[in-house]
C-alpha cells in the first residue's frame, strides 16, 4: 500500500504507525532512493534535492516489482537524514512480509517513470496536512538535521513548497484521502 502527500505532511508517520498496527508488515521509505549527494551536484540538481527528478526512480520501480513478484528477501536503500544520503541495502523485506507500506511523496504522479509506481500498489492514500502546519514541521525538521534556522526557512519554503505544489496535483489519483 502507498502512503503519498507533500513534505511534512505526516506521511512518515503515519506509514510507520501503520507497520506497527498490521501483522507482518514492513516499511519501505521512498526517501532511500534519493540519488547520492555527489550525483545531484553532478547533475546540477542539489539545490532542488527532492524534486522528482532527484530520485533514482527505475531503482525504486525495480524494487517494488522484485516484492511483488520474488519468493526471495529483497533488499532496499533506507534514508539518513543526518547525512542526507541513501543507506544500501538497509531495508530487508522477507517473502513472508504480507504487506509493505511504502510512504513517499511522489507515489502518485503520473509522468515517467514514476507513473509505474500507483500501478504496483493495491491501496493508495494521501496524507494532507494544513499548509501552515506542514510548513513549520518541515523547518522544525530541518533545523533539528542541521540546518541554520534561516537556512531551515528558505529550504521549507524554497525547494520543498515547489515539490509540495507538484505533489498536491496527486491527490485525485488517491483511493483514500487521511487528512491530519
Amino acid at each position: 500500500m502507498g502512503i503519498a502527500g507533500p513534505p511534512g505532511a505526516g506521511k512518515s508517520t503515519v506509514a510507520a504507525r501503520l507497520v506497527t498496527l498490521l501483522d507482518s508488515a514492513a516499511l519501505l521509505p521512498m526517501d532511500g532512493y534519493h540519488y547520492h549527494q555527489s550525483k545531484l551536484v553532478a547533475l546540477g540538481r542539489r539545490e532542488r534535492m527532492g524534486a522528482a527528478d532527484t530520485f533514482d526512480v527505475e531503482a525504486f520501480v525495480d524494487t517494488l516489482r522484485q516484492i511483488r513478484s520474488s519468493d526471495k528477501v529483497v533488499f532496499a536503500p533506507s534514508f539518513s537524514r543526518e547525512r542526507e544520503e541513501p543507506v544500501p541495502a538497509s531495508i530487508v523485506i522477507r517473502p513472508a512480509t504480507q504487506t509493505v507500506v511504502v510512504e513517499g511523496n511522489y507515489l502518485l504522479l503520473d509522468s515517467g517513470l514514476w507513473s509505474e509506481v500507483a500501478p504496483l500498489l493495491d491501496a493508495t492514500f494521501f496524507v494532507d496536512l494544513d499548509d501552515d502546519i506542514r510548513r513549520s514541521r518541515l523547518i522544525e525538521r530541518h533545523i533539528q538535521f542541521g540546518k541554520s534556522a534561516p537556512d531551515a526557512r528558505a529550504w521549507a519554503l524554497g525547494a520543498d513548497e515547489s515539490n509540495a505544489r507538484a505533489i498536491a496535483g496527486t491527490r485525485g489519483r488517491a483511493q483514500h484521502y487521511i487528512a491530519l
